[in-house]
């Protein structure tokens, strides 16, 4: 059966989801694939390692290039609705792209973040008290960058990527209120990250950069806060969806700013970095992480039917289960320094 908005897609959610995933997983990997095969890979920009670095050779940054266009094309296709979104996905991935080839000062990085998300949310207010819209508005900002912050281990960001768009693209086909744009765009970002998987996963051959992992963050905010303004699920899910990836950049960030560090500077004390500095590698790494994500997103989904108070507290349960993988993953790094510092000098 002809969908009724898309003729070119089934009217079934699931097999026009799975349609554009498989599309999209198969643009963004051939953009990839081409671009590493001519070499014009690393002439867009490499990442060369240094002492803060979990790898070890010079790797392309140019997921962004694979990822960004292919979602940006499929959601104004298949969720023309959410133009802007993409419009200012695609900003924040050319402006990216200047600082991954020459960089560019913090102010002129933070400033484009913040055009980005004041503009998105001023077309698409929210109807709640001002403080509150404020309140969301930062955390969206902070979405943006933290992203960036958590692209630093193979098959990590990627593979979140992946796992939380999936979640974003089922909970709005299951929900009381589905949104088969909403479902589709994700099904979009989810497909082209898989894409990239086949290239970032350890050993990688490419990684997202600024110009992947700035828009994706804003894609992952953004798409979150439309579903929520749209009444397709409660002002929890997309937190609860990419929760493990928010916890770890928070609570390090908060370290960081306890100890009056400059948190703009490169460092090694994410959770995933100190779990691949203590033996667990980039691989075993990102399959806990995937499990983690998995856990909470099936946790999400299966709540979208639940009572609000029923929802919240399971929210609390599962915060209180991130603290304590925290807490082991804390105990473990601190035998792993105790060890090594009793190891004799060569």
């Amino acid at each position: 059966m002809v969908h009724p908005v898309f003729p070119f897609l089934i009217d079934s959610p699931w097999i026009s989801a799975a349609c554009v995933a498989a599309v999209s997983l198969a643009a963004c990997a051939l953009i990839l694939l081409t671009l590493l095969r001519t070499g014009l890979a690393w002439r867009l920009a490499t990442d060369v390692p240094n002492e803060r670095s979990l790898h070890t050779l010079p790797t392309p940054r140019v997921g962004g290039w694979g990822i960004v266009p292919v979602v940006v094309v499929a959601t104004l296709i298949v969720a023309p609705h959410l133009w802007l979104a993409t419009l200012c996905a695609a900003l924040l991935a050319a402006v990216s792209q200047i600082d991954d080839r020459r960089g560019l000062p913090a102010r002129v990085r933070f400033a484009a973040h913040l055009a980005a998300v004041a503009i998105f949310v001023w077309a698409h207010p929210a109807p709640v008290p001002l403080w509150l819209l404020a309140a969301l508005s930062f955390l969206l900002l902070w979405l943006v960058n933290l992203y960036n912050f958590m692209d630093g281990a193979d098959g990590l960001a990627g593979g979140m990527t992946l796992f939380g768009f999936a979640g974003y693209a089922i909970g709005a086909a299951i929900t009381a209120h589905p949104s088969p744009e909403l479902s589709l765009a994700s099904a979009a970002a989810a497909g082209a990250a898989a894409g990239f998987l086949v290239f970032n996963f350890h050993p990688a051959k490419v990684f997202l950069g600024d110009a992947g992992s700035i828009p994706l963050g804003f894609l992952a905010g953004a798409f979150g806060y439309w579903g929520w303004g749209d009444g397709v699920w409660p002002i929890w899910f997309p937190a609860l969806v990419f929760s493990p990836f928010i916890g770890d950049a928070s609570v390090t960030l908060l370290r960081r700013l306890l100890r009056g560090e400059k948190i703009w500077q490169a460092h090694r004390e994410h959770y995933y970095q100190r779990m691949v500095q203590f033996g667990l590698g980039h691989s075993k790494t990102a399959i806990l992480w995937y499990a983690v994500m998995a856990t909470g997103i099936v946790l999400a989904l299966s709540l979208l039917d639940w009572p609000s108070a029923v929802q919240w507290c399971s929210v609390g349960a599962w915060v209180i289960v991130l603290v304590l993988i925290g807490i082991g993953v804390d105990s473990r790094w601190r035998r792993f320094r105790i060890a090594e510092s009793e190891q004799p000098e060569v």
